[in-house]
């Protein structure tokens, strides 16, 4: 893979395609420039010469878990779809209309820690985009009729999207899990708080005012595209940005001292769900432990461990089983979920769950199994920052965890994971992967 790897970044430098000459440290392999304005408006700054495209993304550090007044869930995915509503210089049929003449492909999205909006689209139209993306960012506009047309367009989504059994469960398990911290609730928002949107009006104008904020923005260029011209074009644009970002007093979570279990009984067909979270650690990527438990969720239930082999492959007990020992920024969880294919064999494979976690915690592995699954986690990000677009979407997250020194966090992120000993993977399943930390969600179908 390591020859493969350099074969392909040889071809892509002569080229042009890909790869500018890399930096001389770090992991990631292109040079950026980072620029901060007055206004606290951090952009990162990625050129990626020869493909004649570029990737634009606004990053904003609010999503579901920002959400702190009662009876408010779902805002921070509310406010994606208002985003879209226009302004007066670009109202929303000239905004879109602008886009396709451009050939732009755009969209967004939100998460838990952060919402994202993005588009890729010829880097010689740079001009063009920062003036509506920074346009709608500080001036966007809309009457009340079409905001309740939203909020019944989104309560239509969460009904829509309740008609898939990994809904129900997520939403269960997110419920079940946690009692004060606002991880409580999945992005789209507690049904109840969906359903009261279209009387939130002015809400969601104090909404926009108070998270919508240059302080607590990041924009990320990657691609094509003059970078002098860039730096130009954000202060102008950006520049008159107000600030006003306040970070919303996020109740901690206490810490869990009892296992939490429910059987959930899905409205229509499906073969049963289970899902097992064990309550995680916030993102921090100076701390080992952190890279060892996302290590550790691939050795122990990912496509290549032992466990995936006996019960998908040999046994065919299960569908699938996957793991999501993921990154967020409070303690959330740490999940292993499958889909069993006998509702007889739930037993038999919750307990092999947990042998093969006991099996962690008592048994160092193999040098050369971790060996393998840091070059596979350390190739894999490498291999698929093939387009603007995918530089972007791959260091999203970090950047939305991290802010603007995110690009710095994912290589220390990186140096720890070169670090990681077998006994880092041993503690690790000590740690986090204890009984007393963890809810379990059956789902059922009902016919």
């Amino acid at each position: 893979m390591r020859q493969i790897l350099l074969c392909l970044c040889s071809l892509m430098l002569i080229t042009g395609n890909v790869f500018s000459e890399p930096p001389a440290d770090g992991f990631f392999p292109y040079q950026y420039e980072k620029m901060t304005l007055d206004n606290g408006l951090t952009a990162l700054l990625i050129p990626i010469k020869g493909s004649g495209l570029m990737s634009y993304y606004t990053i904003v550090r609010t999503g579901s878990r920002d959400e702190v007044e009662p009876g408010k869930s779902g805002f921070a995915h509310f406010f994606e779809h208002m985003m879209f509503r226009g302004t007066e210089k670009y109202p929303a049929s000239v905004y879109e209309h602008t886009l396709t003449e451009m050939g732009a492909n755009h969209n967004a999205y939100t998460t838990d820690d952060y919402t994202c909006y993005y588009m890729t689209f010829p880097g010689n139209r740079l001009e063009t985009a920062v003036d509506m993306e920074s346009d709608r960012f500080q001036n966007l506009s809309y009457a009340e009729g079409p905001f309740r047309t939203e909020a019944g367009a989104v309560y239509g989504e969460y009904r829509k999207n309740r008609v898939n059994p990994w809904v129900v469960a997520h939403e269960e398990i997110s419920n079940l899990a946690f009692e004060t911290h606002t991880y409580k609730h999945t992005t789209m928002g507690f049904e109840a708080d969906i359903k009261e949107m279209p009387n939130a009006y002015e809400y969601s104008k104090s909404f926009f005012q108070r998270f919508y904020r240059p302080e607590n923005s990041v924009l990320m260029f990657t691609g094509d595209f003059d970078v002098e011209q860039a730096k130009t074009l954000i202060r102008k644009h950006y520049g008159n940005w107000q600030k006003g970002y306040v970070a919303p007093k996020v109740n901690p979570e206490p810490p869990q001292t009892k296992e939490r279990s429910k059987e959930v009984i899905y409205e229509g067909k499906t073969l049963p769900i289970i899902w097992i979270a064990y309550k995680s650690a916030g993102f921090d990527p100076n701390n080992k432990m952190i890279a060892a438990a996302s290590l550790l969720g691939g050795l122990a239930f990912g496509e290549n461990s032992d466990l995936y082999k006996k019960l998908v492959i040999r046994e065919q007990k299960v569908q699938f089983i996957s793991e999501g020992f993921g990154f967020t920024r409070d303690p959330k969880f740490y999940s292993i979920y499958t889909m069993v294919k006998d509702e007889a064999n739930i037993d038999y494979v919750k307990a092999e769950i947990d042998k093969t976690i006991e099996t962690f915690q008592t048994e160092l592995i193999p040098e050369t199994e971790l060996a393998k699954i840091k070059s596979r986690n350390r190739y894999g990000f490498l291999m698929a920052l093939d387009t603007p677009n995918n530089v972007a979407s791959n260091l999203a997250r970090i950047i939305a965890l991290a802010g603007g020194e995110g690009i710095e966090a994912n290589n220390q992120l990186y140096a720890n994971y070169d670090k990681v000993t077998p006994e880092d993977i041993r503690l690790a399943a000590k740690t986090y992967l204890q009984k007393e930390r963890r809810t379990i969600i059956t789902v059922k179908g009902d016919r």
